[in-house]
């Protein structure tokens, strides 16, 4: 099983990421800075990398730099710096790829698989070598259809949630949510026509039993400008005035 190192200080972005990639058969170490990850990626076993290129500590170019003295397994910058001297700057120091910010996960996962299988299982952690081709991938906008419903799934109409990727598609095309919208959608989707209140939402993203009922309206908020066809006459998570969220299957 190859091992992928994530290195980003954004911790939603990585829990999102740490979803989807261990989803796909991969072990996931992850830091919040440059030096951490460098250091992990002495420690441990890594195949590829995964970098933010704005980190504390060390930035994602010193960090490829300072990896590539060393190893060179893949490394994939993931930035929201995505001009093209950001991508130069950064494939001059040894990236493998790019992939701008906002991204699809299931495509950071097509590329890590893209990127291994072209390194040709040659590649090794600190000390050994490999050898993979450059792989740009532009800001991931574009869906990934799904083939066929998964055995383990939520079904409503038009909407498959796959719990076993944590993936929402409509129509056969990914749903870009964040992992905490996925965890409503989830909780929403498993009991439709169940009124929830704001809190009991809330506990489905964090775990603790009060607070956050703001952020849930926001969650909500962003689930429908992402998911409905009409935001503003929302077809499948109605609000129960003065108590909460209803999903419609």
């Amino acid at each position: 099983m190859a091992t992928v190192l994530i290195a980003e200080d954004d911790k939603d972005i990585v829990e999102l990421l740490r979803l989807y990639i261990s989803g796909s058969g991969y072990d996931v170490l992850a830091s919040s800075d440059g030096k951490q990850a460098l250091e992990l990626a002495r420690e441990q076993h890594v195949d590829i990398a995964l970098v933010d290129i704005m980190m504390p500590r060390m930035n994602g170019y010193d960090f490829i730099k300072a990896l590539r003295r060393e190893s060179d397994i893949p490394v994939i910058i993931i930035s929201a710096r995505s001009q093209p001297a950001d991508k130069i700057v950064g494939l001059d120091a040894g990236a493998d790829g790019f992939i701008a910010k906002p991204f699809d996960p299931l495509e950071v996962t097509a590329l890590i698989r893209a990127v291994l299988r072209r390194a040709n299982g040659t590649n090794t952690s600190i000390g050994g070598s490999s050898s993979a081709s450059i792989v740009e991938l532009p800001s991931a906008q574009r869906t990934v259809p799904m083939q066929q419903e998964p055995a383990d799934a939520l079904i409503a109409g038009d909407l498959v949630f796959d719990k076993a990727r944590f993936l929402l598609t409509k129509r056969g095309e990914t749903v870009p949510l964040t992992a905490a919208e996925l965890k409503i959608m989830a909780a929403l989707m498993a009991a439709p026509g169940r009124v929830f209140d704001k809190t009991q939402l809330y506990a489905q993203i964090s775990g603790e039993p009060f607070g956050g009922e703001s952020s849930v309206m926001v969650h909500i908020s962003n689930i429908r400008a992402k998911l409905e066809d009409d935001p503003l006459h929302p077809r499948y998570i109605e609000t129960v005035r003065g108590i909460g969220y209803r999903f419609n299957g």
